[in-house]
């Protein structure tokens, strides 16, 4: 069976050795997704162009919406979001410790302040004259 429409082949880059996944650099995500801005350019076609999937460069778009892409450039030590949020926790957790024992500290500090104040006499404790009963 014969086919009319010709057929178009699709370029394929297969990677071998040990690295099964390329790697992109914030600069280089950064310029594909500003490529999908241009006029006439689609997500798709860009994609097309740097052998990437659609679906991937739509994620990247969404990260350099939100500025994740950006982060790295100033220079800094980006940290995983796990550790980020198990680090969150532990500030949590601290700050509650902290107002507890600021609260255990006040209840110690009225406490002594009423053992070391000066004890006043009930007015019932003083002894009247014995005649006057």
């Amino acid at each position: 069976m014969t086919d009319s429409n010709p057929r178009s082949y699709v370029h394929a880059e297969v990677l071998g050795g040990v690295q099964r996944r390329r790697r992109w650099t914030p600069e280089e995500k950064l310029r594909m997704v500003e490529e999908t801005f241009l006029p006439g350019n689609s997500v798709s076609r860009v994609a097309r162009m740097h052998g990437v999937a659609p679906n991937q460069l739509f994620g990247w778009r969404r990260q350099a919406a939100s500025g994740a892409l950006t982060a790295t450039r100033a220079g800094g030590q980006v940290v995983p979001a796990s550790e980020y949020r198990a680090l969150e926790n532990q500030v949590r957790e601290l700050q509650r410790m902290l107002g507890k024992k600021t609260m255990e500290n006040e209840i110690l500090r009225e406490a002594i302040s009423r053992v070391a104040a000066p004890k006043k006499t009930p007015l019932r404790t003083l002894s009247l004259p014995e005649g006057d009963l």
